[in-house]
């Protein structure tokens, strides 16, 4: 079995983008007033997603931040899949709470699953910038650094935390559209697994299944480079070895800490390569019929993965390692074949569900579906293999 040749002299030079700095552990939220402290932050943002609304984090938080000298101004909780307009109205609160409070806010903190985060990310340039989130969403380039930000996943999927993007729906777009910098990287990130131990089973499949693809498509993306590979070939065998845990018993802290692990390794492999055709095609899927991020993915990825591996099968067999399958002795080919083969069986194992139909979507969509996806080029042009429109009707039709 070949492995992968992740250094081409002839390619761009590998460049590795993370976050500031990464804390993680059991209990690490705790740590976050005195992790604050070389900030002193005299005015805090922060932005949560629904269930950490209701949930007991934040009631031993924000007295703990406040208590080291830090006004907090909570906004109302993010909504999943987050509209344009979702951020334009947290954006007039955020201001109001600093005009209310004659205070500027000085820094951002997200906590939450990925929505969360990618509007905390975004709010945090929007607030130390005269620039719009139209503009942004409309290709203004992001004009430097916003406020300082500090993010701590309630989800390991996502990867948010890790990656220099925003992702917003459009509507009137019928897509999701993506705010991509450096400047977006958080300065802080905490990942501490016993935020997710409340998460459903299905939660934790889909949004592991997105962790899983972030790092398998950035490992195979024509802009793969030896960073992508290391983080991606790692998030690849702690996720392999602990998403069935994790989502048979939610309460095994060892299995939520490799999903958080591989979750932001998965997002380092995004700042530092790009995702494909996966999530191109997941988009259109998002923004035309609202399935979940990680669904959507989750049931893309089998069949896109099967035509991706055609002339990229040392990637593939070293991959298929990586999972932890018996594939040692066999030829690439043969472990590529695996490969595919054990995504179609990890679906199935987390009981996602395969068919379109199942969704509202009917075959006169695909069309509509490619059209929506071909805008993504951005992903697309990563893609190992050349997909046209054709190729793209393909896939649709075969998760139909």
């Amino acid at each position: 079995m070949s492995t992968v040749n992740a250094s081409n002299p002839a390619a761009a030079p590998a460049i590795l983008h993370q976050a500031g700095r990464v804390v993680a552990g059991a209990g690490c939220l705790q740590r976050l007033p005195e992790l604050l402290a070389g900030w002193r932050p005299r005015h805090l943002l922060l932005v949560v997603g629904r269930h950490v609304a209701a949930d007991s984090p934040l009631s031993a938080l924000i007295p703990a931040l406040e208590a080291a000298g830090t006004r907090v101004s909570l906004l109302p909780p993010v909504p999943p899949e987050p509209l344009e307009s979702d951020v334009d109205g947290l954006l007039a609160a955020a201001q109001s709470a600093a005009e209310a409070a004659s205070q500027p806010i000085d820094f951002v903190a997200g906590i939450g699953g990925g929505s969360a985060i990618d509007v905390a990310k975004v709010l945090a340039v929007l607030l130390a910038h005269p620039v719009s989130l139209r503009a942004l969403l409309s290709g203004t380039p992001v004009p430097g650094r916003g406020l300082p930000t500090a993010m701590v996943p309630t989800t390991a999927g996502t990867g948010a935390e890790a990656t220099p993007n925003s992702i917003i729906l459009v509507p009137q777009d019928a897509l999701k559209i993506g705010i991509v910098s450096p400047h977006l990287l958080p300065d802080l990130v905490l990942l501490d697994p016993l935020l997710t131990l409340s998460l459903p089973a299905e939660v934790t499949a889909h949004t592991g299944i997105d962790a899983l693809c972030h790092a398998i498509e950035c490992v195979t993306s024509k802009k793969g480079n030896t960073f992508s590979t290391l983080y991606g070939l790692e998030a690849i065998r702690l996720i392999g070895r602990s998403i069935r845990r994790a989502f048979a018993n939610g309460q095994d802290v060892d299995a939520r800490q490799d999903m958080l692990l591989g979750s932001y390794y998965g997002g380092v492999c995004i700042a530092t390569s790009s995702t494909t055709a996966v999530h191109a095609l997941a988009y259109p899927l998002g923004g035309r019929f609202r399935v979940p991020h990680g669904l959507s993915n989750a049931m893309l990825l089998p069949t896109v993965m099967a035509y991706n591996r055609v002339g990229n099968e040392a990637a593939f067999a070293a991959m298929a390692a990586a999972l932890g399958l018996p594939v040692q002795g066999q030829s690439d080919a043969d472990a590529a074949d695996a490969f595919v083969a054990a995504l179609r069986q990890l679906n199935a194992d987390l009981g996602i569900t395969t068919r379109l139909r199942d969704l509202g979507v009917v075959e006169a969509d695909l069309d509509a579906l490619v059209a929506g996806a071909a805008k993504v080029t951005r992903l697309l042009d990563n893609n190992p293999r050349p997909m046209d429109h054709a190729a793209m009707r393909a896939i649709y039709a075969d998760v139909l």
